[in-house]
């Protein structure tokens, strides 16, 4: 069942629907996944928090202020963005909700994923148009239930048929066999790529890199942002 938009009042901005992308505002949707564009600061620290735990950390390695606290963590984790009445009863996600997000000039496009069966926030997934490199992350909730397939895929199809790009890449820390299952089920297959890659924390990992190419004539959506020259 998917969380009916009925319940999304004056506080809570509606949440889009498949169709035709605005300016750098796309959303796809998956078997079990809604994923758009952040609308709203709400969103996007919803999905940081998605990332925020230390089981997350363990593979991500973000900066410190980049992170999430515990206690803001729970609480964001908890809201449904369709649930008008749970988030008029936040407080900070009434602040939030006032303060519309706007994409960075040249910076990567990301997707905010919502469940469908409970509409709770899940995570995210994006990528950067410059050089094709694909990322992504499942809150604790949405973890070992075979969402972070259906993630990568909604990766790919934003990159090739709504970006236009010919080949998307992604990489992961061999220990971390859940990423590289969910990868290589979303189609990625082995490439070649420095066996070695320096987190944002400093922390040095070993690497290993995948590719997907589009097999199908490319897309481009009138919502995409100019690729580099």
């Amino acid at each position: 069942m998917v969380w009916p938009w009925s319940r999304r009042g004056r506080a809570a901005p509606p949440l889009p629907l498949p169709g035709p992308c605005g300016h750098r505002r796309h959303t796809l949707r998956t078997e079990r996944l809604l994923l758009y564009s952040p609308e709203t600061m709400l969103d996007l620290l919803a999905a940081a928090a998605a990332a925020s735990d230390p089981q997350a950390q363990r593979w991500l390695g973000w900066g410190v202020r980049d992170l999430v606290g515990p206690r803001h963590r729970k609480d964001l984790l908890r809201l449904r963005p369709g649930d008008t009445d749970a988030l008029r009863a936040s407080e900070m996600a009434v602040r939030l909700l006032a303060m519309p997000y706007e994409p960075r000039p040249g910076g990567g496009e990301i997707l905010i994923g919502v469940r469908l069966d409970d509409g709770r926030y899940a995570g995210s997934t994006g990528l950067d148009p410059a050089t094709g490199e694909v990322g992504g992350w499942l809150a604790p909730h949405a973890r070992g239930l075979g969402l972070g397939t259906e993630l990568f895929r909604a990766a790919v199809l934003l990159g090739h048929a709504h970006l236009g790009l010919q080949t998307l890449r992604a990489g992961y820390e061999p220990a971390n066999r859940a990423s590289g299952r969910a990868l290589a089920n979303a189609g990625f297959v082995a490439a070649v790529g420095p066996p070695r890659h320096t987190l944002p924390d400093g922390r040095e990992i070993e690497a290993r890199w995948l590719r997907h190419t589009s097999t199908v004539p490319l897309g481009r959506c009138h919502g995409a942002a100019p690729l580099p020259a």
